[in-house]
């Protein structure tokens, strides 16, 4: 692919809507009396996570307007983008499995109208790469308000096309690393739910013990729970467990900001200083790296310090419910309540069990502008403790699951750098498709990291490579 650089062809979206080649839009202005109904799903922006989509929670039109909302309606080969808010600049890829729904407002689509001329992979490819990410950042500093990328910004993206055949062929390499991402993202779905599902089989429904009462014992450690429930002050709970609080349990914290006006704080910094921001981009319960970092004398600033591995972070406050477990050492700031794990409760239990009590969290915040639980009014929530060779036996399950979703979180970063890293230099001439399918190949059988380069450099020479947006 090399040798084809003189066949590469850069131009605007612009000229390639005006040869009919794309169709760019936003999405339907929806009224409130549209929707609640059980036709056409409607997608809000805060559905698309980076590379996919989420329909938890979707609304749907009502059916009578299934034609009215026709023409904002996805079709497979789409590329969805987010144009509003910090958000701005998620890209998703409507793949033929996915349902079909009506974009909103905030959404934008690229449609290619001539797949023989434009590959929609390729166009996949390309919203990753560093040659839309480069311009995308200008478009967002250009404005003083929220980022925003209009319609007119987007016909004004230049892009750089290679012949069509070599379209198909990036976008078939690169597409199998996106389809591993999907498949790691897909597969700690099903992690997270087996925790939670047991854990509310044992913890919440008390199943184990009602079964064993009626004779039906489930496929539990054996002899672990007893065979009844007894009285306590927050209802029935299994024997020889006891009711305790959040607070008793594990050690809640807070966090704080250093002064943004003070260099020596930030300048340098080493340590994960985590915001809810992070949280919100989240797509798994795990945070692995953070946004901005602060030095060891920004540290001394917060009174919770660098907390633990295993500690279980929610955010408090706008909003409140953001829940991860910190892979590395992290400080927070004020948005956060920190709970170490230092009790006796894991962090996989703690997270769980805040999960299962947010209604319970929801309901002590306070707060006038927004709403906001403090640490005060969120120790006293009660719990129920099981005994220590239950916890046990949870925590042996539930770590287990989650350091595999761990595990897959950190090769799906590795895998997008990679694909990140490769576009510009395919497109450059830096080096060649087969080049590039033997990085691909290698790095994943090699589990997301291959031995010549990291993603982030060229697979054959090691060099720095060109930025992108580095996202799983």
């Amino acid at each position: 692919m090399g040798d084809s650089r003189s066949a590469m062809k850069e131009t605007t979206f612009q000229a390639l809507i005006d040869a009919g080649l794309i169709e760019i839009g936003d999405g339907y202005r929806a009224k409130n009396n549209e929707l609640g109904g059980t036709g056409p799903l409607f997608l809000r922006a805060g559905h698309v996570s980076d590379t996919h989509i989420s329909f938890d929670g979707v609304e749907r039109f009502h059916s009578h307007l299934a034609d009215a909302v026709a023409s904002k309606m996805s079709k497979p080969g789409d590329v969805v983008i987010t144009t509003k808010g910090n958000s701005t600049g998620r890209t998703a890829f409507i793949t033929p499995d996915l349902p079909p729904f009506v974009y909103s407002p905030h959404l934008s689509y690229w449609r290619s109208k001539d797949h023989g001329a434009i590959v929609p992979g390729f166009l996949r490819a390309w919203s990753n790469g560093a040659e839309f990410s480069e311009q995308l950042e200008g478009m967002k500093l250009s404005t003083d308000m929220a980022p925003y990328l209009s319609l007119t910004d987007q016909r004004r993206l230049h892009i750089t096309l290679p012949p069509p055949d070599e379209q198909r062929s990036i976008a078939r390499v690169l597409g199998g690393l996106n389809d591993k991402i999907e498949l790691n993202r897909r597969m700690n779905r099903t992690l997270e739910d087996l925790a939670r599902g047991l854990f509310r089989s044992w913890f919440v429904d008390f199943d184990p013990v009602t079964k064993n009462g009626n004779g039906r014992a489930p496929a539990t450690p054996a002899g672990l729970f007893p065979k009844r429930l007894v009285d306590s002050p927050i209802g029935p709970i299994p024997e020889g467990w006891r009711v305790s609080t959040i607070g008793q349990e594990v050690s809640v914290v807070g966090g704080s900001t250093p002064s943004t006006d003070e260099p020596k704080f930030w300048e340098g910094g080493k340590h994960c200083w985590v915001t809810p921001r992070d949280l919100s981009r989240l797509t798994d319960p795990v945070v692995i790296d953070c946004e901005r970092r602060i030095t060891d004398a920004g540290l001394t600033q917060i009174s919770s310090g660098l907390m633990p591995r295993g500690t279980v972070l929610l955010s408090s406050r706008a909003p409140i419910g953001y829940l991860a477990i910190a892979d590395v050492p992290v400080a927070v700031n004020q948005g956060f309540i920190g709970l170490k794990c230092d009790k006796g409760l894991p962090g996989v239990f703690a997270l769980r069990w805040c999960e299962e009590n947010m209604e319970e969290v929801l309901s002590r915040a306070g707060g006038t502008t927004f709403a906001e639980i403090s640490k005060a009014a969120f120790r006293p929530i009660p719990m129920v403790v099981p005994t220590a060779e239950v916890i046990e036996a949870f925590a042996r399950a539930a770590q287990g699951w989650h350091d595999q979703i761990v595990a897959n979180v950190r090769q799906s970063r590795q895998l997008a750098a990679l694909r990140d890293a490769l576009l510009p230099q395919l497109l450059s001439g830096e080096i060649r498709l087969r080049e590039a399918e033997a990085a691909v190949g290698e790095s994943l059988r090699s589990g997301g990291t291959p031995r010549r380069g990291d993603g982030n450099t060229h697979p054959r020479t090691g060099k720095a490579a060109g930025t992108a947006k580095g996202r799983a």
